[in-house]
């Protein structure tokens, strides 16, 4: 797991507790920058799964030569 991975799932996890939160105590901000935060910490971990993906198959062709 690289650190794109890690602070991606941990911004998406932030922001899952600040939608709630927000919700439960009816602040519409909080929410909306909730799911905000999980947003950006949705493509976060996708650019870092992208680029393990990209390093683990070079390595392999790297391997193979």
């Amino acid at each position: 797991m690289n650190k794109d991975q890690v602070k991606g799932r941990v911004d998406q996890t932030v922001g899952k507790v600040k939608e709630i939160t927000g919700k439960a105590v009816g602040n519409e901000k909080m929410q909306a920058k909730g799911l905000a935060e999980q947003a950006k910490g949705k493509a976060q971990t996708s650019f870092g799964d992208t680029k393990s993906t990209v390093k683990s198959k070079a390595k392999k062709t790297i391997d193979k030569i």
